[in-house]
């Protein structure tokens, strides 16, 4: 009998720790070589640890949700020299005679933003066993799902997602995965069984409260807003805009469009106007270092796009806007829009904004207040269109209305600053003929 230790490996990009997201395991059980031992992400993605020998396990290094330096132990395995082999055991970053699992298992990093996939059932740990030479094949791929009284659910990070989102306690779902680990499977049974039972008059009253610890993106996100509403003096303005002949040329625009070229959403059109105003007003598209009391004014016009994506709000940033035309701007949106909700935006696509737009699209309401994304110093919030009848000095006439809510940072943006900036939007935008006409 020998012990491994596998530690928190180098998951790349100059990353120096990482967060623990998910444990497949319990001390006392015994796992195959290659099942998948823990989730562990970044700011951006998610990697799935691989167990490189057949052993029990006897010590977890974590709970989920600590941060974990790369290098440092994060399990260790009692292991069988007979089942290994020749084997021996050792450090996994040092790298031993199996290292190459684990790279393997590096290599198919996920990139979604915070939310892992389902391990297949083969790389899934085993039920305890006293030898894990003499565990039934059956035995290795599931268990009979039941859980001691006060147990918390095992279930992987996009199970859990989906189960927060449809209001559902993962405590009353019967796992029928390894451990009685709760697929989507179990999910999908265990609302078809709900709907059969709201078809009943009795009302139960549910008592149930599952603790979910912030992890992941959306710890990032608590972060990053905290930071942002502490340290920023926020000024929100919110204007109306008439944006009936905008919408008109949009849908002309969409009629007559190039195969090639994606369908355009009123963003691109905001964005040309952006570029245009900050042309006359330049300190909008700056970042301020409030410690060292410094304004950085750039002149490049890097927009970023708050995006929502099934891990929560990220924002993918447009580089260069100024040197787009129409076009351009609205095929890169769409692209960065397309990753980002996938996953797939690298780091450098989500970084490096110098002016943000936040839109909710139909869903944007009246009016809204934005915080802004530090260390910005303007967010234009779009809010939804509506059509209101509109006062023309004769008669009331059906128009497309829309409100701009966007907040700026008081320290460096004066209100009068502030109004001018959306008023000179509002003008490009009620009379988009000016978008394109040359400064």
């Amino acid at each position: 009998m020998g012990e491994h230790v596998i530690t928190m490996p180098d998951v790349g990009e100059g990353i120096a720790e990482a967060e623990l997201a998910e444990w497949y395991v319990k001390v006392g059980e015994f796992v195959r070589e290659d099942a998948v031992l823990a989730d562990v992400t970044t700011d951006k993605a998610t990697v799935e640890i691989p167990s490189p020998v057949t052993g029990q396990v006897v010590w977890l290094g974590a709970k989920i949700g600590e941060v974990v330096a790369v290098g440092a132990p994060l399990i260790r395995l009692s292991m069988d020299a007979e089942s290994n082999g020749s084997e021996t055991h050792g450090d996994l970053a040092a790298g031993g005679a199996r290292s190459g699992a684990v790279q393997a298992g590096l290599s198919a990093v996920d990139h979604r933003l915070g939310c892992a996939g389902e391990p297949p059932a083969e790389s899934s740990t085993s039920i305890a066993s006293t030898d894990p030479s003499q565990v039934s094949e059956t035995q290795w791929k599931g268990s009979s799902g039941a859980r001691s009284k006060g147990e918390k659910p095992m279930a992987s990070p996009a199970v859990r997602l989906r189960a927060r989102k449809a209001g559902i306690d993962l405590g009353q779902v019967h796992g029928s995965g390894p451990l009685g680990r709760v697929t989507h499977e179990d999910l999908d049974a265990y609302l078809a069984r709900g709907a059969q039972e709201a078809r009943t008059p009795n009302l139960v009253p549910n008592t149930s409260v599952e603790h979910i610890k912030v992890t992941g993106v959306r710890r990032r996100i608590a972060e990053k807003m905290a930071v942002a509403s502490s340290r920023i003096p926020h000024i929100t303005y919110v204007e109306e805009i008439d944006v009936t002949t905008l919408e008109d040329l949009r849908a002309t625009l969409n009629a007559n469009r190039r195969a090639d070229r994606p369908k355009l959403t009123l963003l691109p059109l905001l964005m040309r106007a952006l570029v245009r105003a900050v042309a006359e007003q330049p300190h909008m598209n700056a970042l301020y270092e409030d410690e060292a009391g410094i304004i950085h004014q750039h002149g490049g016009v890097h927009i970023g796009i708050a995006t929502q994506t099934p891990s929560g709000l990220v924002v993918p940033v447009v580089r260069h806007a100024e040197a787009r035309n129409l076009w351009s701007c609205a095929a890169e949106l769409h692209r960065l829009a397309e990753a980002a909700k996938a996953g797939k935006a690298s780091r450098q696509e989500l970084g490096g904004s110098t002016i943000t737009v936040t839109s909710l699209g139909a869903l944007g309401g009246l009016a809204s207040t934005p915080i802004i994304n530090h260390p910005e110093v303007a967010i234009i919030g779009v809010n939804r269109i509506i059509v209101r009848p509109v006062w023309s000095g004769a008669t009331f006439i059906p128009r497309k209305m829309m409100n701009l809510s966007s907040s700026f940072d008081h320290r460096v943006i004066d209100g009068y600053d502030a109004a001018a900036f959306i008023q000179r939007i509002k003008s490009l935008l009620e009379t988009p003929a000016l978008i394109f006409v040359e400064a």
